[in-house]
């Protein structure tokens, strides 16, 4: 379901063939109930075909997939002549750079007043915005949910953490951003602070 040299999920589409997407297309993400070993979580998310679907993702496929472990392709290694597994590359590359303190994805704590690491499962929004994207977030934490102005990269790809956010200067119950619509609005009405991320695990 997640590929991680393009960074992108694969769902269907009822209009045609399965789109590639990445976590930026994401709109809206809930765990169900039930299930916790893995738990699902039922997106929505932006098709290339104009229109929103829903879908269900793994929280294997939403939280770990990134480090690559589930990659089952090949490179050609040039300095033995043989065809190893990707999938020891970009773990060992992900754990080299957990291991120095970098964490794939970081949002501001509004109410901790500090910068957290993250995974995709704490995301409960994703909206654009020209061109920034608005980011409801969950904290790991304390459980507030803060929202973050970040770029598409700081979204999408793993690691590429934004040096500096905006951040709303306000704690949002869980239930308050539930409808996309109101999400886009009260971003477009609030203020940002600008806020650094640099991490201090």
């Amino acid at each position: 379901m997640y590929d991680p040299l393009t960074s992108t999920y694969s769902f269907s589409c009822p209009h045609g063939s399965p789109p590639r997407v990445p976590l930026s297309a994401f709109r809206t993400l809930d765990r169900l109930p039930g299930a916790a070993h893995p738990a699902v979580y039922r997106i929505q998310f932006a098709c290339g075909c104009g229109d929103e679907h829903a879908g269900l993702i793994a929280h294997d496929d939403l939280d770990w997939a990134h480090l690559g472990a589930t990659a089952d392709r090949t490179f050609r290694n040039l300095m033995t002549a043989h065809d190893d597994p990707i999938a020891r590359e970009l773990v060992d590359l992900s754990a080299g750079r957990i291991g120095a303190g970098e964490w794939p994805w970081s949002f501001f704590c509004f109410l901790e007043g500090r910068p957290r690491p993250i995974t995709p499962s704490a995301f409960t929004l994703i909206a654009p915005g020209g061109s920034a994207f608005g980011v409801a977030v969950q904290c790991p934490a304390c459980s507030s949910v803060s929202v973050n102005l970040v770029t598409r990269e700081h979204v999408d790809i793993p690691f590429r953490n934004d040096g500096h956010v905006g951040v709303v200067p306000h704690v949002f119950e869980r239930d308050a951003l539930r409808a996309l619509a109101d999400f886009r609005i009260e971003l477009d009405s609030a203020q940002f602070d600008e806020r650094r991320l640099d991490l201090e695990l």
